[in-house]
């Protein structure tokens, strides 16, 4: 069951070396190919950040028990009051009472702007095949 946690560790290894080597050598400006997987990389980062957001504050299924467990007191009245800021895809919202979010404060602005990363990487990466690709048909007509 140890070899999992190993192959993993190794996988991310080799693909953070392949990832890095034209960050270090300067040669990302003009790699597309690089550009659009920094891009994969920043939504599956993004994805990951949303797992995050939504399982942190369960250590139980009782949000009672998670709030007292972060040392907040619970109030009931107002969680039922603002129903809809729970049920909502975003911003994540899990507050204990109306000073306390469960949620970490990273949360809501990573998911901004890691999808807003990703697109500006994508639009220079299809830039850059764009002025690729007109250099190279000038070059043979």
């Amino acid at each position: 069951m140890s070899v999992i946690p190993v192959l993993i560790c190794c996988a991310l290894t080799t693909a953070g070396w392949f990832w890095s080597r034209p960050l270090i050598l300067g040669t990302w400006r003009r790699n597309p190919a690089w550009l659009t997987w920094s891009a994969v990389l920043l939504l599956m980062g993004a994805g990951v950040t949303y797992l995050i957001g939504l399982l942190f504050p369960i250590t139980s299924l009782d949000p009672a028990e998670a709030c007292t467990k972060a040392g907040q007191a619970y109030d009931g009245d107002y969680r039922s009051a603002n129903f809809e800021e729970y049920t909502r895809w975003f911003p994540l919202h899990n507050k204990c009472n109306a000073e306390y979010d469960l949620i970490p404060a990273w949360v809501n602005p990573a998911l901004v702007a890691l999808p807003l990363l990703a697109l500006l990487c994508l639009a220079y990466a299809v830039l850059l095949a764009v002025i690729r690709r007109r250099t190279r048909n000038k070059g043979t007509t």
